[in-house]
């Protein structure tokens, strides 16, 4: 009775003993950060709460992005890893608890490690308890470090799912850019191909010159090569935007279903906000905790481990129990400490804090990194805006003096090769409107992508919002 008193006794100061723990507590990184954007306007809406995409008004878009939310395979493989990082977690939580087990065994001959003359029978069955005290919180550092690190995997898959709406939406404005592009290269070649007709027969009559004739076919030629350059642009773009919804590749756009993006407003918001809307900084932060656990795990690992051991069983010297059986039972304390191992132990430590001291330069480095890429695509916004409206005025003028030179042309007033230079021209500066025009959409995606994103789903808003 009193050695079961006295075990009753030590289990119950194991327990108090459990809620030691050696190690560094975690800690957030301090970060300096200003009170504005250099490049923010003022009195802007805030629309960082929105589905941004949903501002461009542009359906197909919409549901493109739906789909590869749903079917994107580096989505679904980061969904199975936070997952495989929830079994880790409480997988490593179960090092905390006892563990218990049970075995048996029976036997009949006559060798027990001699040779005997008596046949003998035994049978033994019994439950057994295993359990190292953590004392030190080895066992709680891991499983901190492990819970820390499968809230890094959720934001890992928030990072994913921004990185691949941003895409789908870059990609398919790029589709857009090079399917206007192809339009305007079919359209500059039947505009060439008539005026090298109309040429040709000046030239068969006598009323111009070899040089004209071979400058407009040099002309339609080009037109002709920019052709299967932008299919073949096309094509590609459809196949990586395949691949990002998780398809095998096919069209997506019928040029009858182009449409003017409508540009959205540019979002307020303070740099302070990044540090808790951005998913790769929610990310180094989370996996910095967890490195700054695995200290208090490798400190704990200095000090002695004890450990419980206990049987309950039954034993019988024949294969059926009530026959001269009898219960057994023994309870037992296990303590290992390191003693002397040329500072293994030691060094163990320090290289766990100067991998924790690397996680906070990681996460620092990302913090600028972010503020760098809001910046960049502020200014991208303004000044992408200001090409735009530019290249259109460009292109009014370039088509207006096309017409005016291929008029002074037909009148006598002109050579052919000021046809050329305004042909050439106008269809240049066709082009590089709708690459301004992507460009200028796509500015407002890494924009939104650069502040973190918006709510990614219905029930992710209303969630927040309670």
């Amino acid at each position: 009775m009193k050695k079961s008193t006295s075990l009753l006794s030590f289990v119950i100061l194991c327990f108090f003993l459990n809620s030691c723990l050696v190690g560094p507590a975690s800690t957030k990184p301090e970060v300096v950060t200003n009170d504005s954007y250099r490049f923010q306007e003022a009195a802007q809406n805030d629309t960082l709460n929105l589905r941004w995409w949903e501002l461009f008004a542009d359906e197909n878009l919409d549901t493109l992005i739906k789909i590869a939310l749903v079917e994107n395979k580096d989505l679904l493989i980061a969904t199975s890893r936070i997952e495989q990082a929830k079994a880790n977690y409480h997988f490593k939580k179960a090092d905390v608890y006892p563990n218990f087990s049970i075995n048996g065994n029976g036997s009949v001959g006559n060798y027990n490690g001699f040779i005997s003359t008596d046949i003998t029978n035994s049978t033994y069955i019994g439950a057994g308890l295993n359990w190292e005290i953590d004392f030190w919180g080895k066992f709680r550092h891991a499983t901190r470090a492990a819970q820390f690190d499968m809230i890094s995997k959720e934001s890992t898959k928030r990072a994913i799912q921004i990185d691949l709406i941003s895409e789908v939406a870059k990609n398919y404005f790029l589709l857009l850019d090079y399917t206007l592009r192809l339009e305007i290269s079919k359209k500059t070649l039947a505009l060439r191909d008539s005026s090298e007709k109309i040429i040709q027969l000046r030239f068969d009559y006598g009323t111009t010159q070899m040089l004209d004739l071979n400058q407009a076919q040099i002309q339609t030629a080009i037109a002709k090569a920019s052709v299967p350059k932008y299919r073949r642009l096309v094509a590609q773009t459809e196949n990586n935007l395949a691949l990002l919804l998780g398809r095998n590749p096919q069209k997506f756009i019928n040029i009858s279903t182009i449409d003017q993006q409508i540009i959205p407003e540019i979002p307020s918001g303070v740099p302070s906000l990044l540090l808790i809307r951005r998913p790769d900084l929610i990310e180094k932060e989370n996996l910095l905790y967890a490195q700054n656990e695995q200290v208090g795990v490798a400190m704990a690992q200095r000090y002695p481990s004890i450990g419980l051991t206990g049987l309950f069983g039954g034993a019988s010297q024949n294969l059926i129990f009530g026959n001269a059986s009898g219960m057994v039972w023994n309870t037992g304390i296990n303590l290992f400490s390191p003693l002397f191992n040329f500072g293994k132990n030691k060094r163990r430590v320090e290289i766990e804090r100067h991998k924790t001291q690397q996680a906070v330069y990681e996460y620092e480095k990302t913090v600028l990194i972010a503020f760098k890429e809001v910046e960049d695509a502020l200014i991208s916004t303004q000044t992408y805006d200001e090409e735009y409206v530019a290249k259109k005025e460009q292109v009014e003028a370039a088509l207006n003096a096309r017409s005016l030179a291929e008029l002074r042309y037909d009148k006598g007033v002109s050579n052919y090769l000021e046809v050329i230079e305004y042909q050439r021209s106008a269809f240049d500066s066709e082009l590089q409107l709708v690459e301004a025009r992507q460009n200028h959409l796509n500015s407002f995606v890494q924009l939104y992508k650069a502040l973190g994103g918006g709510w990614i789903s219905k029930e992710e808003e209303e969630a927040a919002n309670k």
